[in-house]
């Protein structure tokens, strides 16, 4: 299945000083399915070492010489390992992560060779290695769920897909082709972006085979706690995986996942996921200007999950129940949220570890919450997820004022507007603003388009 960041790898291949690159995510999400796919569309000779299933691979890496690493390899092989030629992928590297310290030397002394590693729970290793990380010497490209586009691309609706990927704000969407987008963004939030779970989908177009398929993913994660949980954690962070679904677009109570444990040891297990890759926090800023992360507060935040999907079978959502209620209503519409901000996750920039903010003021008579902030047009940009008219948008309307900013996002179920908005504020003033009313299939969009305004 076509994954954007062949494009990417493409670009990355194809410089004249590429780094070795390594290629971070949650499990099952696609990363060595991506590195086969790249190298069979370009031509590339490629060399697979899975240090799960062949350990032996590994003593050829107890050495700081690439050429001698690669003919140890070529030895053991039987094959030729050629610059230019061969790519060589060092899978489940974190069986052994020191690897990633010698991928310094193949950048210095063997920079022709293309290599790339990936793992499971990589990040893991990498947050306080006991090793010297190469630092400056490798790329990362970051790597999440299959995208709206991509899905598409899987049912073989290439025509929309290239349709969103292209669309600009001052075209208007036949009501035809709205309809089919607002059908498919249904299916992809039942079926998600696992690539597993939407090739079963792709094939028989069975909700229920997609679902054992989805069940099985998730056993998959549970089954990974036992390698990075403490003995006494592995309940609380199984509570916490569980529950992380039902807690979506709130700010996160630490006695919501387990109110008996201490609040540093539901801090700790929600780390862990984290590191896993299993969930994102979604940290408050103030939103005051850019960078945004120079004004977040990690003390408070909300989180998401890897993948809608998996978030529809956790909370027991059926397709059925998806295609008669209003989206923006299933679950208090965490579920939208849930979409919007993985949609907005993965429209980063492939090199950029994933990020994202939101902003609330809590006072007693004017508490005030904005789903998302993201950075755009070289300004702090408010995003809600909301069915209601502009009217309706009142925390919407006090970042603007307090900010004194005028523009916002919104994404619903309607058709696309760029409008001119005015609301009169409690103090009886008038706030002036620009809103871009997007559908929620376009969330993957949103920055590319914000970047043509």
């Amino acid at each position: 299945m076509y994954r954007d960041q062949l494009t990417w790898l493409k670009q990355w291949a194809e410089r004249k000083t590429h780094k070795p690159l390594v290629i971070r995510g949650a499990r099952q999400v696609g990363k060595s399915t991506l590195v086969s796919l790249f190298a069979e569309q370009e031509g590339y000779d490629l060399v697979l070492l899975n240090f799960e299933r062949n350990p032996e691979y590994m003593d050829a890496f107890n050495q700081s010489d690439p050429v001698s690493i690669v003919n140890t390899l070529s030895l053991l092989l039987g094959r030729s390992i050629e610059p230019g030629k061969s790519l060589l992928f060092l899978d489940e590297v974190q069986v052994k992560p020191e690897i990633l310290g010698v991928l310094r030397y193949f950048y210095e002394e063997m920079p022709a060779l293309h290599v790339i590693a990936a793992g499971s729970l990589l990040d893991f290793e990498m947050v306080a290695p006991t090793f010297s990380m190469p630092v400056g010497r490798i790329s990362y490209l970051h790597m999440g769920p299959m995208n709206f586009t991509e899905f598409l691309r899987a049912l073989g609706d290439d025509n929309l897909a290239d349709y969103v990927s292209s669309w600009q704000i001052e075209q208007a969407i036949p009501p035809a082709v709205h309809s089919k987008l607002m059908l498919r963004l249904r299916q992809n939030m039942a079926v998600g972006g696992m690539p597993e779970a939407v090739a079963a989908f792709t094939e028989s177009e069975n909700y229920k085979l997609c679902e054992e398929v989805k069940q099985d993913l998730l056993g998959t994660f549970s089954d990974d706690f036992a390698k990075y949980a403490k003995q006494n954690d592995y309940t609380l962070i199984r509570q916490a995986f569980r529950k992380t679904p039902a807690i979506i677009g709130r700010k996160v109570k630490y006695s919501e996942i387990n109110s008996d444990k201490k609040a540093a040891d539901v801090a700790r297990v929600l780390d862990q996921l984290c590191l896993a890759r299993v969930i994102t926090k979604v940290l408050r800023c103030a939103a005051n200007g850019l960078p945004l992360s120079a004004e977040e507060n990690d003390k408070f935040f909300k989180l998401l999950f890897l993948d809608t999907g998996l978030v529809s079978t956790l909370l027991n959502l059926s397709y059925q129940a998806l295609e008669e209620e209003d989206l923006l209503q299933v679950n208090a519409g965490a579920l939208a949220e849930q979409w919007v901000g993985q949609a907005l996750l993965n429209s980063l920039d492939s090199h950029e570890q994933p990020f994202l903010h939101y902003w609330a003021r809590e006072q007693r008579s004017s508490a005030a919450e904005v789903d998302y902030i993201i950075a755009g047009m070289s300004r702090v940009i408010p995003v809600e997820v909301k069915a209601g008219k502009s009217g309706s948008l009142k925390s919407l309307h006090v970042f603007l004022k307090e900010k004194d900013s005028n523009f916002a996002v919104r994404f619903n179920a309607d058709k696309p507007s760029l409008m001119h908005a005015s609301h009169q504020l409690p103090d009886q003033s008038v706030k002036d603003y620009d809103l871009l009313s997007l559908p929620l299939y376009m969330a993957g969009e949103c920055r590319r388009l914000l970047q043509a305004l």
